[in-house]
């Protein structure tokens, strides 16, 4: 199991995350060229180096001679159901697996985690999966489909209205803060990264397959 300091680790190098939006929700200039939508769904991501995994078939050899398996997540795809008091978000995702040698038919299985993340570095909740994969005998691929959810608390995810008000109040041209960017505020910034949640999936790595992820 990777320590928790080893996931916030991947979590703080994870790559672009898409969240989930619909009209009507808050829409937050970020001054960059980036826009982003305010909303109590969380984003979904793959955090970096643990969208893969690869096995050796001698432990301590990690030459391509001596490579077993090698797996990949993809095609993550998400739902939101925001009708409750309690949000949830559930993300479906693709393995594609490859082994080098094809001779019979084999099961392997891989562990994976969906982690929920507030605020970009607060760990809510962790829950642990598998996903099994069959190869045919004479098979080098495979493929499977597994799903990971998560319930996360709308209060929690949604801004205070006065906040709200700060971000969204319509500013004249002759007003003092007219030309000011609201998320400059250290106060409106920081509440809106305690309403922001993540839902990350990916492979429960060891500590030796996350450094051979991040190093390779």
């Amino acid at each position: 199991m990777i320590p928790r300091n080893r996931i916030l680790t991947a979590v703080a190098l994870a790559a672009a995350l898409a969240g989930c939006s619909k009209e009507g929700e808050l829409v937050v200039d970020q001054g960059v060229g980036i826009r982003a939508i305010l909303s109590s769904c969380p984003a979904v991501g793959i955090p970096d180096y643990t969208g893969d995994v690869t096995t050796f078939r001698t432990a301590g050899d990690r030459s391509a001679a001596n490579l077993d398996v090698a797996a990949s997540i993809t095609n993550l795809r998400h739902t939101c159901d925001e009708s409750g008091e309690r949000v949830y978000a559930n993300a479906t995702f693709d393995v594609l697996a490859r082994r080098t040698d094809t001779r019979g038919a084999r099961q392997v299985t891989l562990p994976y985690f969906a982690t929920v993340l507030r605020g970009g570095s607060a760990v809510q909740s962790k829950r642990l999966g598998t996903v099994t994969l069959n190869f045919a005998d004479g098979q080098e691929r495979a493929q499977a489909s597994a799903q990971a959810g998560a319930f996360i608390d709308r209060a929690e995810a949604t801004l205070p209205a006065d906040v709200r008000e700060r971000i969204t109040r319509k500013r004249r041209a002759g007003d003092i803060d007219a030309a000011l960017d609201p998320l400059a505020d250290p106060e409106v910034r920081a509440a809106v990264r305690r309403v922001s949640f993540e839902l990350l999936v990916g492979f429960q790595l060891t500590e030796q397959q996350l450094a051979y992820n991040a190093t390779r």
